[in-house]
């Protein structure tokens, strides 16, 4: 018979009303149970869930005592509802926007799933406890927190007020394992013939960046460019969140950490990046330039640490040394000091795009040169349309081609040749199609 407000119904057993339990019924009975296993602090097991159940008068069979145990672990466990989302492996993003509003990104776009929450209130107690599982801190007084969650997923979240009616939470996923070269072909990120370009750039231990906007790919095409770097050179990263899981033998890998609760003991990525050059690197890695940072690595770069890399945010490669000039700024360092450091720092911008359909490909691949006034400007050296516009043909080369093409041979000169095949053999007049390309 089912009860008045038709969230229960129950059977009749040896005389005994034994309640079944369906999914999201009985929001009060949850909550009460919930309280009473957080002042225990006990893990939601069926018996002691069972005996929560009796100790509020409710006797229920085996398969309702197993539902109440689903949602409550559901709440208690790993990301809650989320947690299927986030096994998918195309799932590049998980975003909650309201209770009933939960999107992903499979690379195809934003898609809104069926996955709901009970209120926003649910929301906030996710939010709450993934924060409290690594290690930060969110409630009224400090409303929003960055942080990364044991398993690498990288978390942001953000209450009401500040977000307006529901706790925004945002989880980026984090790949136990770079993509490779290959892969990232066959979807379309590098065109094809790009992957020798790219190879004979690592070869040549050319220093670079990898630039886009947000979420175009830079950490997952860095990740698999590092995993090029030959296994005998020792890799050094230093991350504000770790991210980059490039498959090589040899990376030792920092990252920065936040001032705990009374203000003290932060780690920036500046300190990160100078404690790297005492590491010994073959190769500097930083992994997001985004601030006085970038004084330090350009510095690095500058005294024979050959190979370095790193992202940076940019709108296009052209725009990449004014987002440096700024960055620098932040660390005192003035606009001629600047530029002069990225002149003999910097060979390489490789620029990413995302389209319409949310695929991500490398629209350019730019080189560095001096302009009448002594600032730096970029040239592109090949660019690719993409898959958006069905071209398949591989990177055109541009007026820049000739200088990539002598800085590959140079950095080539007493090192491996295989990885050019061709690719620094094209006409290199900016004119047509190189031929490995």
């Amino acid at each position: 018979m089912s009860a008045a407000d038709g969230t229960e119904r129950g059977t009749v057993v040896r005389g005994t009303a034994v309640r079944a339990w369906r999914p999201g019924s009985g929001a009060a009975l949850l909550d009460s149970v919930r309280r009473s296993l957080a002042e225990s602090g006990a893990e939601p097991t069926p018996s002691r869930v069972a005996a929560a159940l009796r100790a509020h008068g409710r006797l229920m069979g085996d398969s309702a005592v197993l539902g109440v145990v689903e949602s409550l672990r559901s709440e208690l466990v790993g990301a809650g509802p989320l947690e299927p989302l986030l096994a998918e492996p195309e799932v590049t993003d998980v975003l909650v926007t309201r209770p009933d509003q939960v999107w992903v990104d499979r690379g195809r776009g934003l898609e809104l799933t069926g996955v709901r929450f009970p209120d926003a209130a649910a929301v906030r107690r996710l939010a709450q406890r993934l924060a409290t599982s690594a290690g930060r801190r969110l409630d009224d007084a400090r409303p929003w927190v960055d942080a990364r969650l044991p398993d690498g997923t990288r978390l942001h979240a953000v209450l009401p007020p500040v977000a307006v009616g529901c706790t925004c939470l945002s989880l980026r996923v984090v790949r136990p394992r770079a993509f490779g070269l290959g892969e990232l072909v066959a979807a379309g990120t590098v065109p094809p013939g790009g992957e020798r370009l790219l190879s004979a750039v690592l070869d040549a231990r050319l220093s670079f960046v990898v630039s886009g906007g947000t979420g175009s790919g830079k950490t997952t095409l860095l990740s698999t460019l590092l995993g090029l770097v030959r296994p005998e050179e020792r890799i050094v990263l230093a991350e504000d969140s770790a991210e980059l899981r490039p498959d090589h033998p040899h990376v030792v890998r920092l990252e920065a950490r936040p001032a705990n609760q009374e203000g003290v003991g932060r780690v920036e990525l500046r300190d990160l990046v100078r404690q790297a050059l005492r590491m010994r690197p073959d190769r500097l890695v930083v992994g997001e330039v985004r601030g006085p940072e970038v004084t330090d690595l350009l510095a690095a770069l500058n005294t024979g640490h050959e190979g370095g890399c790193g992202t940076v945010h940019a709108n296009a490669a052209d725009d990449v040394p004014a987002r440096l000039e700024a960055l620098g700024t932040t660390a005192g360092l003035d606009r001629a000091a600047l530029h002069s450091q990225l002149a003999a720092a910097l060979d390489v911008v490789v620029h990413l795009v995302r389209g319409r359909s949310g695929r991500r490909w490398i629209a350019q691949i730019h080189v560095l040169e001096r302009d009448a006034k002594g600032l730096v400007t970029t040239v592109p050296a090949a660019v690719w349309r993409g898959p958006e516009e069905g071209e398949n043909e591989g990177f055109v080369t541009e007026r820049g081609w000739g200088r990539l093409e002598w800085l590959c041979r140079r950095g080539m000169a007493d090192g491996p040749r295989t990885a050019l095949g061709g690719v620094v053999e094209g006409p290199g007049d900016g004119r047509g199609r190189g031929s490995g390309c």
